[in-house]
């Protein structure tokens, strides 16, 4: 299995100690073509491993032994499902006949992971016949296959194993003379010329067209094409922060914030154009789903009918890079054939610009008449001074919120959140993974508790000495003070935001990570340029007022609509 992994250009596997695994977990080190990683928390392994293999786009191998271990990969196998990260694992089994026997560690590991894996494999315990070497040999060429196909995700394969399994003294790990690698080809699709001509007829109808972009990985050629179809004819091209969408100046990025406002009904698409996985912005998926579109086309490479505006029309499946390069060219050359310009309303471009500028500007007068320390004025210096070309991890709940409103401006190598089932769990894991191999300087934004649930992850040998954390510590779960219905209720602070008076400091101690702190609005450019200045891993803790947190908040999104 080791030896067919390495083959298929696997580099990377995280593994959970364990005694059951020990065959697994020897075959990959020993193979010694892999980089072995060690963490003793499967929740944490599964999210650093699924780090990794967001930023290498290839699988990364998660290894535990059996029992409640397995459950434990759970959320992280979860969050490479839906947003669609390639990841094999491979967990070690008591053969089933142990099953109800009282016997540790068994319980019932055959398809665990449920709906949330493309597919699970289970080998037989028994390897001496041939058919089962071959069964093995083809169930792991399938199964790497398998977590690269598009959409990529998540493959599991359970391994029974009996005793003995720890080699004897002097015995060596050797891949068998039957191993074989089975390369699969991509499929490229190629769309009918009749396909394209009903594309182009929808479009030539379409006075008001919108582009829209949910999260997606920094894609230098996607933004080209945008670029040049926004500046070319006037069309607008929005998207959250997690969209990486860059390039230029003329893209939406604060439709959050004025979508709201009366007045942005006029802003109704007649053709919308979606690409993408998750958007972010609460108000733009309520905006279309109260203006549908005539015509919505979505561009994707989903398993699944993905639509969260309940307004698709048209599926179209592939790239969105090469889709927008086609679509140009073609209405290009056929602008070009009939001498004639494109007939769309470009004034509706420029309807968007105007909210776009305004939004700019109200949020920056928001932002300089803040006059107190709060999350909002702590990330606001943060981003101000972030100079080089770092790449931005955003835990979920109200991070990435900030984030999306304030991190606009940077010129960040990426944008990166857990959006698939979009949980606290592993925010902090998965920005170490990432961290690991991507070899840029990485800044994760996350707040207390989601820094305390996931701390686990800090306790592996080696962290990357690239990574900067910001903990915004409000002191509890601040999300249900900003939303509407908790924030009345009077079980607020004690079942919704579970108040605590815990900090990173001795985290930081044992896991040798430089600690900076600040709670003082004079005090906090100072301390930010020095941690961002520090050498080596640092985090800063920012003790925050989850009152005054809620005024800074609702007095930037007030703003929008005065």
């Amino acid at each position: 299995m080791a030896e067919i992994c390495y083959r298929q250009g696997i580099r990377h596997v995280v593994i959970s100690p364990g005694s059951r695994s020990a065959a697994l977990t020897l075959a990959f080190v020993r193979h010694g073509g892999f980089q072995a990683h060690v963490c003793i928390d499967e929740r944490s392994a599964g999210f650093i491993a699924l780090g990794m293999a967001q930023q290498i786009d290839s699988p990364v191998v998660l290894i535990c032994t059996s029992g409640s271990a397995v459950y434990n990969f759970a959320p992280a196998v979860s969050e490479a499902f839906f947003q669609q990260i390639p990841l094999l694992v491979l967990t070690a089994d008591r053969p089933k006949e142990w099953q109800h026997q009282y016997d540790g560690q068994t319980i019932y590991q055959t398809g665990i992971f449920g709906q949330h894996v493309k597919r699970s494999f289970e080998v037989s315990p028994d390897y001496q016949h041939s058919d089962v070497q071959w069964a093995i040999n083809r169930i792991t060429n399938e199964a790497v296959n398998l977590a690269s196909i598009t959409p990529n995700g998540p493959v599991h394969v359970n391994v029974p194993i009996r005793e003995p399994f720890y080699p004897i003294s002097g015995e060596d790990f050797q891949p068998s003379e039957q191993v074989r690698v089975i390369k699969r080809q991509i499929n490229q699709p190629v769309w009918p010329q009749g396909e394209w001509e009903e594309l182009l007829d929808e479009w030539e109808d379409a006075s008001k067209i919108l582009i829209a972009g949910g999260q997606g990985k920094p894609d230098h050629a996607l933004n080209a094409a945008l670029t040049r179809i926004t500046n070319e004819w006037d069309i607008p091209v929005l998207g959250d922060c997690i969209a990486n969408l860059s390039g230029s100046e003329e893209f939406i990025r604060h439709q959050d914030l004025f979508l709201g406002a009366k007045e942005a009904e006029n802003l109704r698409p007649d053709l919308l154009i979606t690409f993408g996985m998750s958007f972010l912005s609460k108000e733009f998926k309520l905006f279309i789903r109260k203006n549908p579109p005539k015509w919505h086309w979505h561009i994707g490479e989903d398993a699944f009918l993905a639509d969260p505006f309940q307004s698709v029309t048209r599926e179209i499946p592939g790239k969105a890079q090469q889709f927008f390069s086609d679509l140009f060219e073609k209405l290009d050359y056929q602008s070009f054939v009939e001498n004639s310009e494109l007939a769309h309303d470009t004034s509706y471009h420029a309807l968007w610009m105007q909210n776009e500028r305004i939004a700019r500007q109200k949020k920056l007068e928001t932002l300089s008449n803040l006059s107190t320390f709060s999350d909002l004025t702590l990330l606001s210096s943060m981003f101000r001074y972030i100079i080089s070309d770092f790449q931005l991890h955003i835990a979920n709940s109200m991070s990435v919120r900030y984030a999306n409103v304030l991190g606009t401006k940077n010129n960040w190598s990426g944008v990166y959140a857990n959006r698939g089932t979009s949980g606290i769990d592993g925010c902090v894991s998965t920005a170490i993974g990432a961290a690991k191999v991507n070899g840029k300087p990485t800044l994760l934004v996350v707040g207390d508790v989601a820094f305390l649930y996931d701390r686990n992850g800090l306790l592996i040998n080696s962290l990357p000495q690239n990574l900067k954390i910001v903990m915004i510590n409000n002191a509890g779960g601040n999300i249900f003070r900003m939303i509407d219905g908790p924030g009345s209720l009077p079980e607020l602070e004690t079942y919704f935001e579970t108040r605590h008076s815990f900090s990173a400091k001795r985290t930081c101690e044992d896991s040798g990570i430089a600690y900076f702190q600040v709670s003082d609005l004079a005090e906090t450019d100072a301390t930010v340029q020095a941690f961002l200045n520090a050498d080596g891993i640092a985090l800063l803790e920012g003790f925050t007022d989850p009152v005054e947190n809620k005024r800074a908040w609702k007095a930037l999104k007030h703003a929008m609509h005065n």
